[in-house]
């Protein structure tokens, strides 16, 4: 029987910041570049004699995702050379910060942040060329922000759930777009097991990891790996060493035995300046411009709407569609109404955004649809069709619902009528009905919606089912 072993992860997390130019250079800070080796100059490509300079917008974008986390903003900080040889590294060193990280402390889904900290981007290395490789230097030097987590998290899912997250709030911050599929975002863990949960097991990091649900797997992937070796008495085979991802195979693989810090010879660059960060910004004043970050939306549409955690989840994630969604609560004010308009988009909506291409409708037009089904003027499935149609071609869903001959007809009289012709075409369903099962009269419903073509009120047909069948 398989012992109880404790898992401990910590995330190190690069992000690609959205800036004009590089981190040490003027070269454009592109992404989308096609064409390898275009964006590059004597300085990001280690030329002699050549001088970085910091950029700005940089720093500025790593100070916001540290008030973001409410963490502590360094009053000095400073970059280091982190020595290696590689090909993908110009220089022989990056251009990193070791001692003094721009950000330290700070917290995001419960989950206690060691630092964040800015450096350089590496090139691109190609190894899809049989025998050899190619090295493209479009992406060396792009400013590059590296988050480090505290060794806190438990769980595969717990990792996943914080990466979203962050994911989520560079994006609302505006300094990265986070994609993991072009490399802009790309999350590295650090693993361990151990029978005893005060003591670390030996840590192992997994490389190569390029989504989320890739990382979960990855850590699930590890966990029982490590304790397999551990059940068997092979904890000795578990060695502090680098490991990649395969995607294809669904599990890991060792890359390398990992290094320590002093293995890169850490020391301030010489060619570039201390930063006294509280002398070249106003922090305060960089805080009370932050945007309202996912988890205060979250809290203020639980708060000003009353809508299920999956709506606003689809609001967070989507801001076009969440600020959309604002103004359609801010016409509608009452809070039932407003929930029904949630189940429209979520459900509805996205259901027609999965198989088709569609468009947000017009406010008013949405408004107006959402009014005529909360007053019972349309069925809940003429409001379906109805959206369908304008989520196409945008026209009046008035206009729709009376061409179409949508508009529920509230006449008793005339609805009467109609009913007992269903009755009278379906004895059978009236004796099932009448001896004690309940069901059938849905099935008489239906028949009358049928023959009204759908314009009857199913709540008034009930009714006056109901009273006939007495």
């Amino acid at each position: 029987m398989s012992k109880k072993y404790y898992t401990t992860i910590g995330l190190e997390i690069h992000a690609e910041l959205n800036t004009k130019s590089k981190m040490f250079c003027g070269c454009i800070n592109n992404p989308d570049e096609k064409t390898p080796n275009v964006n590059i100059c004597p300085v990001c490509m280690a030329h002699p004699g050549t001088l970085p300079v910091i950029n700005k917008q940089a720093v500025l974008n790593v100070i916001r995702v540290g008030l973001a986390l409410d963490a502590n903003i360094a009053d000095f900080t400073e970059f280091d050379r982190k020595n290696y040889f590689y090909p993908d590294i110009p220089k022989a060193y990056q251009i990193s910060q070791y001692k003094f990280p721009i950000v330290s402390g700070g917290k995001l889904k419960g989950i206690d942040i060691t630092r964040v900290h800015l450096e350089e981007d590496t090139a691109t290395s190609k190894h899809d060329r049989g025998d050899y490789s190619l090295v493209d230097f479009n992406r060396a030097g792009v400013p590059l922000m590296e988050l480090v987590t505290e060794p806190v998290i438990h769980s595969a899912k717990q990792a996943g759930e914080f990466g979203r997250e962050l994911q989520l709030l560079l994006k609302y911050l505006g300094v990265s777009e986070a994609n993991m599929e072009k490399g802009e975002m790309r999350v590295e863990l650090n693993i361990s097991i151990s029978e005893d949960p005060k003591i670390f097991g030996t840590k192992v990091e997994v490389k190569n990891i390029n989504s989320f649900r890739a990382m979960e797997r990855a850590a699930e992937y590890e966990i029982k790996r490590m304790s397999k070796l551990l059940d068997e008495g092979k904890g000795s085979e578990i060695v502090q060493e680098t490991r990649g991802w395969d995607e294809s195979k669904q599990s890991t693989f060792s890359q390398r035995k990992k290094e320590n810090a002093n293995d890169y010879r850490y020391f301030p660059d010489p060619d570039l300046p201390k930063l006294f960060l509280n002398k070249a910004f106003d922090i305060e004043k960089m805080r009370s411009e932050l945007p309202e970050l996912p988890e205060v939306k979250r809290n203020r549409y639980r708060n000003d709407y009353g809508i299920k955690d999956e709506d606003i989840e689809s609001y967070i994630t989507d801001q076009e569609l969440g600020n959309w969604f604002e103004k359609v609560a801010e016409i509608l004010k009452d809070k039932e109404i407003i929930k029904t308009a949630s189940n429209y988009i979520t459900s509805d909506y996205l259901g027609l955004k999965k198989t088709k291409e569609v468009r947000l409708p017009k406010f008013e037009n949405f408004v107006e649809l959402i009014q005529m089904a909360s007053e019972g003027k349309i069925s809940s499935r003429g409001a379906k069709d109805i959206l369908a149609m304008i989520v196409v071609d945008d026209e009046s869903p008035i206009k729709i619902a009376e061409e179409k001959g949508l508009i529920q007809n509230h006449d008793e009289g005339v609805l009467k009528a109609i009913v007992q012709k269903v009755i009278d075409a379906n004895p059978a369903v009236v004796a099932t009905y009448k001896g004690g099962k309940e069901n059938a009269l849905m099935s008489l419903v239906g028949q009358v919606m049928k023959e009204s073509k759908g314009s009857a009120n199913p709540s008034l047909v009930q009714k006056i089912l109901k009273e006939l069948l007495a």
